[in-house]
């Protein structure tokens, strides 16, 4: 099976939703101004939405902004009093998700914070202390692991760690790879399927952003 079946697909199941006109601009956006054209696909933020919702999420981390797309994607799930907090290595990326947030009527519930992640998550565990009820991790690949051991720091029962680029074309079963990214997913999925307080379904995922996976936990206790 092709990729081409993928994407025909996507489209199919992309078409049957109302046209997004906020999530069209920003994907043109992100195309425009040369950034990486990563972000989730539409079905995949649609995905993000519904398990926010699920779990009632009032409170949201998310490690990787890029342009905002996946932060509208879970934003939209909020309650009026929630609260996003977004972590953006790139200042002019994270100035790019802020005017989209804007554009996105959201601004009010995310806030963009600007730095390396594992600089600026010493800060968040002081100011959270109560952790968070969704954490979405889709950033660099080679600091996963560090981000799986934040996110237990700052999560509570009943908590979801959901991490993005599990599979990487299936390079993870290549135990010859040696890739710096594909080692730090290897070892965040080892973490997370062993670990004893968590309970963790990875899955592989095709479409129109290609063969990938997803891992999604729950803690619960």
């Amino acid at each position: 099976m092709s990729e081409d079946i993928w994407h025909a697909v996507d489209d199919f199941l992309d078409s049957l939703h109302p046209a997004d006109r906020v999530l069209g601009e920003i994907r043109a956006g992100i195309r425009a101004g040369d950034l990486p054209d990563i972000s989730v696909s539409f079905e995949q933020g649609r995905l993000l939405t519904v398990l926010a919702k699920a779990v009632t999420a009032r409170t949201i981390l998310e490690i990787g902004t890029l342009g905002g797309y996946s932060a509208v994607c879970l934003a939209r799930a909020l309650p009026s009093d929630g609260r996003l907090i977004s972590l953006e290595i790139d200042a002019s990326r994270g100035r790019f998700a802020e005017r989209n947030l804007t554009t996105a009527g959201l601004s009010e519930l995310v806030t963009v914070v600007v730095g390396p992640a594992l600089e600026t998550l010493p800060g968040i565990e002081t100011q959270h202390p109560g952790g968070f009820d969704l954490i979405f991790i889709d950033a660099d690949k080679e600091t996963y692991p560090d981000y799986w051991r934040w996110s237990l720091r700052l999560a509570h029962p009943g908590t979801l760690i959901v991490a993005d680029n599990v599979v990487r074309n299936g390079a993870v079963v290549n135990l010859d790879d040696h890739d710096p990214m594909v080692e730090g997913v290897r070892e965040y999925l080892k973490l997370a399927t062993t670990e004893p307080t968590v309970l963790t379904s990875v899955m592989q995922t095709v479409g129109a952003k290609g063969y990938d996976g997803l891992s999604v936990s729950i803690v619960v206790r």
